[in-house]
């Protein structure tokens, strides 16, 4: 079976009859599907579209490398994992490379996709590949010239702290956490 096929129920495949553009922005744009439901009735669904993402759980002996940026939309800053979008026609591990470099300043020819996962299904098509290294090395940042960050590292305890403080609040970084602390019990990155 494809990879495709397995997420298929004809039962509860919408059609899409129509497109309306929206707004297309520097980073997303909103489109408005009318769509066929599976009763033969209509509705519209509101879509984000989205490049794509990447994330890195980067491993710095023993302690987790982390930026802390201002985030608009929450009008707070936030403590994440280096990320960043995808540009057209990138390779998701070429990417997660530059932002892991970019954001902190480290590198590793070590990176290994762990998951790719959609953030809100619902409503947006923004896919996250998530990549581990356990080998990052200190290099030069390069950051954005609209970037401001503060770099720190934490031990698999801060990050839990910060979970339960709500300076991580994130599903990526969340997610990054829990599959480090797997890791810790198993051995084996899942």
């Amino acid at each position: 079976m494809k990879k495709d096929e397995i997420n298929r129920n004809p039962a509860l495949d919408e059609e899409t009859l129509s497109t309306k553009p929206i707004f297309a922005g520097h980073i997303i744009s909103l489109q408005v599907d009318t769509v066929r439901l599976p009763d033969g009735n209509t509705a519209t669904r509101e879509v984000v579209k989205h490049p794509g993402a990447v994330a890195v759980l980067a491993l710095n002996q023993g302690k987790m490398l982390v930026v802390e940026q201002y985030r608009q939309p929450m009008h707070r800053t936030e403590v994440e994992i280096p990320a960043g979008k995808l540009d057209p026609g990138e390779d998701p591990l070429a990417a997660a490379g530059r932002e892991l470099q970019e954001e902190t300043g480290f590198h590793s020819g070590g990176l290994k996709l762990l998951k790719s996962f959609y953030t809100s299904p619902g409503f947006a098509d923004e896919i996250i590949h998530l990549y581990v290294t356990e080998d990052a090395q200190p290099g030069e940042m390069a950051l954005d010239e609209d970037e401001f960050l503060e770099v720190s590292e934490l031990t698999l305890e801060e990050a839990y702290q910060y979970i339960a403080d709500g300076r991580i609040a994130d599903a990526k970084t969340m997610m990054a956490v829990y599959a480090w602390h797997l890791y810790t019990l198993t051995g084996q990155w899942h």
